[in-house]
């Protein structure tokens, strides 16, 4: 007890017998407010830069129309029916290996990053501590 009263009466912070430092401690807090405001600004720019791909799909789906239906539909009468069975397939086949291919791509390595940087930095720590998996023969196995 009397050691405790000492190190209250010298200053000390938790009974460590550390002195309590307010400029480390403001240091500290501005260290960790930079990380969260740039962690916030870098997660919503990943969420941008979706919305900007769903845009350039767009435009590609466009140029896409335009290059193929559009053409057989300013055909005259006779000619727009063939000249569309030919081009709908090729404006299909397109669209489904550009645009879908580029899609399923997209959707794969978003969901990747989002779980590697993204979700998974809310949980890591950098504390020096050798990383050990969860398993379950550990559990079971004693120690030796």
């Amino acid at each position: 007890m009397q050691d405790e009263e000492a190190g209250a009466e010298s200053g000390a912070h938790g009974g460590h017998g550390e002195e309590f430092e307010f400029g480390e401690v403001f240091i500290h807090q501005i260290i960790e407010t930079i990380e969260f405001v740039l962690g916030t600004v870098s997660h919503t720019a990943s969420y941008l830069r979706i919305w900007a791909l769903s845009l350039a799909h767009q435009q590609l789906s466009l140029v896409f129309f335009q290059k193929t239906l559009q053409m057989g539909l300013e055909m005259s009468f006779p000619m727009n029916g063939i000249a569309l069975y030919f081009l709908f397939a090729a404006w299909f086949g397109i669209t489904l290996g550009v645009l879908m291919g580029m899609d399923v791509l997209e959707c794969f390595l978003h969901t990747l990053r989002l779980h590697w940087v993204e979700f998974q930095s809310k949980f890591y720590k950098a504390n020096g501590e050798k990383f050990a998996p969860y398993s379950i023969r550990t559990l079971v196995e004693p120690v030796e």
